[in-house]
């Protein structure tokens, strides 16, 4: 069942811990992540995603967040992305990711935790690994299959 989705930001660090930025376009490597980015490497956590609808439910504690603040590499639309079962496949321009592991354990002691009390990445961010490298960008065309 295929159904699209847009990618709203691409963001990257240069080291872990710190805030990702967005930037407009990345080379997605193969059992790699996004060039750059520092949580990129050989392992089951290669890209992390979040859906913008969660970052907005988190906009309405009154919170000022940007794509990015939550750590997640690719910010989103249109995708229940903590609905998907693991193994599911994203599609994005020529790239093949898929879904390896969804939410992660809260250190609490994140900004917006101690902020608001509360953090969606641990419940509704996605995690992937890298299937087929590529170029990606905001316009790219986006789906995903179960």
């Amino acid at each position: 069942m295929k159904k699209q989705f847009r990618i709203l930001s691409i963001n990257i660090s240069g080291k872990k811990g710190e805030q990702k930025i967005p930037i407009p376009s990345a080379k997605v490597k193969e059992n790699h992540g996004i060039a750059g980015d520092a949580h990129a490497g050989k392992w089951h956590r290669q890209i992390s995603l979040l859906a913008n609808e969660e970052i907005e439910t988190m906009r309405g504690k009154g919170i000022d967040l940007d794509y990015g603040d939550f750590a997640e590499n690719i910010t989103t639309e249109g995708i229940p992305l903590h609905n998907l079962p693991i193994g599911a496949k994203l599609f994005m321009g020529n790239s093949v990711m898929e879904i390896t592991q969804i939410g992660k354990a809260c250190h609490h002691g994140c900004a917006i935790f101690q902020a608001v009390g509360d953090c969606v990445m641990p419940r509704k961010g996605v995690f992937a690994k890298v299937l087929k490298g590529g170029e990606i960008t905001r316009e790219s065309s986006c789906y995903y299959d179960i």
